[in-house]
């Protein structure tokens, strides 16, 4: 499968195209979060020993808030991130497995192996699912 999504990579990168430039991109700067609970935190630890506490609480809450915030950001972007990415790789993947059962055919394979990964990538509908046999040889119906 290492394979496969290499020759995937190296399809998308051949294949790409100028469409990407038309799109829209945006960004945040996730360390300015990191920057703001950073900075919350040491003016929190600075004045703890003076503070009621009731403000120590909700000080100490609007900590765990942002700590919350972050990582909630951090998972979802990690989680578009991926489905991105595989929404981008499928059609790519999807032609190099296309490709190898052209040549498997083509060429009269039987099987063909990924080596990275130790996964049949090809077998030929001719090949004779040995199952029945096994079970009777074991004495399974």
């Amino acid at each position: 499968m290492k394979t496969l999504v290499k020759i995937a990579i190296f399809v998308a990168v051949l294949f790409f195209n100028l469409d990407v430039f038309s799109q829209k991109f945006g960004h945040i700067d996730s360390k300015t979060m990191q920057g703001e609970l950073q900075n919350k935190y040491q003016s929190y630890v600075a004045e703890k020993a003076n503070l009621t506490d009731l403000i120590r609480q909700t000080k100490e809450q609007e900590l765990q808030d942002l700590q919350q915030r972050i990582q909630t950001f951090q998972g979802t972007a990690q989680q578009e991130l991926q489905k991105k990415e595989m929404e981008l790789l499928k059609p790519i993947i999807q032609k190099a497995q296309d490709a190898i059962k052209e040549v498997g055919k083509e060429n009269g394979f039987t099987y063909i192996y990924d080596i990275g990964t130790g996964a049949i990538v090809y077998y030929s509908e001719e090949s004779i699912d040995i199952l029945p046999m096994v079970k009777k040889k074991l004495g399974i119906n």
